[in-house]
């Protein structure tokens, strides 16, 4: 099977001919594995467009492919249409998106973060509030571009769109503001996560009209859960999210793309939903945030749900020996993939620079190894 057969067929639960494998990274990350390995990655061949599904590339796409065959990583590539709109800000040291999210680099230690310092919406107390913000339009992005640009990742799988109207409720409001909206202002909560899903919508379809054919996967994600349990209650979930949510789904679904959900810590309690929802592929299985049984997940989920991750990045990669990972790839692979599909193996979410590369190139070796059965 070739790379992206591989993917594919383990999130359709077909016989793989191994456990595939994916790799999210931090740019500081992909920079030590690049020195590590000796590779040429070359700071003026960036291509635009391109990116990983968690975090962006900071090389060449030939760069990160040549990175991946040395630890034979199938991977999936994400593509997105070029920003075309209005100019965007940047004033006093913080950087705008063209939704209004202004974000500030802050350094810690050995790596930095765009870490998100404006909140657009922080003072909306109205819809008429609501209104009157500039909301972006979906005619600010170049779409007819994207069949070019996925053509840069033949031969691995092919990630495009990111719907995750719970999260943009956040990074509008603020999370504090955001967890409260539905209980003190539930009217004022509804219209604004169906403009956000309105647009997530018409943008999706324009994407998936011009390069559907090449996409394999999209993101219907957002991050309900947190370290110890849900950031809201699945009746919350039900009454404000689940509809906008579903609305992606269908979408997808409609154009035979892959529906890959991304939902950070403990969102165990709301799995039944999203498998009745249509969600096909879950992302991360942080197993240490909360009560993961693995040997329970796939037993009650494994026939709908793929699973992609799940190598702990809080504990065994960064402060675990090699040892240490290697034998959680066995495990992982004994649980997740017990009937020999329907998981993809990679970290819980990026790798970090805190992690050492002997416990990443360990995570690949036994991936590799163990994975072949």
């Amino acid at each position: 099977m070739d790379h992206r057969e591989r993917i594919l067929a383990a999130m359709r639960h077909q016989p793989v001919d191994r456990v595939p494998t994916d790799m999210w990274a931090t740019v500081e990350v992909q920079e030590a594995l690049f020195d590590h390995f000796g590779i040429d990655a070359g700071w003026g061949e960036f291509s635009c467009g391109v990116g990983l599904m968690g975090g962006a590339l900071t090389r060449s796409v030939a760069a990160i492919i040549e990175l991946w065959d040395r630890l034979h990583i199938d991977g999936i590539l994400a593509v997105a249409p070029p920003y075309v709109g209005p100019p965007l800000r940047r004033e006093g040291g913080i950087t705008y998106s063209e939704w209004g999210f202004g974000v500030r680099t802050q350094e810690y230690g050995r790596g930095e973060y765009a870490e998100q310092v404006v909140w657009p919406l922080a003072e909306a107390e109205t819809i008429e509030d609501l209104e009157a913000y500039r909301w972006p339009d979906p005619d600010w992005y170049d779409y007819d571009a994207v069949r070019e640009i996925a053509l840069q990742c033949e031969g691995r799988a092919v990630a495009g769109g990111y719907s995750a109207p719970f999260f943009w409720h956040n990074m509008l409001r603020g999370l504090e503001r955001s967890l409260m909206d539905p209980l003190v202002k539930p009217e004022f909560t509804r219209h604004l996560i169906w403009r956000v899903s309105d647009f997530f919508t018409e943008y999706h379809r324009r994407l998936f009209e011009a390069a559907g054919d090449l996409i394999d996967v999209t993101q219907v994600t957002d991050d309900f859960g947190s370290q110890h349990g849900l950031l809201i209650s699945p009746r919350m979930f039900d009454a404000f999210y689940r509809e906008p949510m579903q609305r992606g789904i269908d979408l997808a679904r409609r154009y035979g793309i892959i529906v890959f959900h991304h939902d950070d810590g403990d969102c165990r309690p709301l799995l039944p939903r999203f498998v009745e929802m249509g969600v096909q592929v879950l992302n991360p299985i942080q197993w240490r945030c909360g009560d993961w049984d693995l040997a329970a997940l796939k037993a009650d989920f494994g026939q709908d749900l793929c699973f992609h991750g799940a190598v702990d990045n809080q504990l065994t990669l960064p402060f675990g020996t090699p040892d240490d990972v290697r034998n959680e790839v066995r495990m992982l692979i004994d649980t997740l993939a017990s009937d020999g599909t329907g998981f993809i193996i990679g970290p819980c979410h990026n790798l970090q620079i805190v992690s050492p590369i002997e416990n990443i190139v360990a995570l690949y070796e036994a991936a590799t190894e163990y994975g072949a059965g």
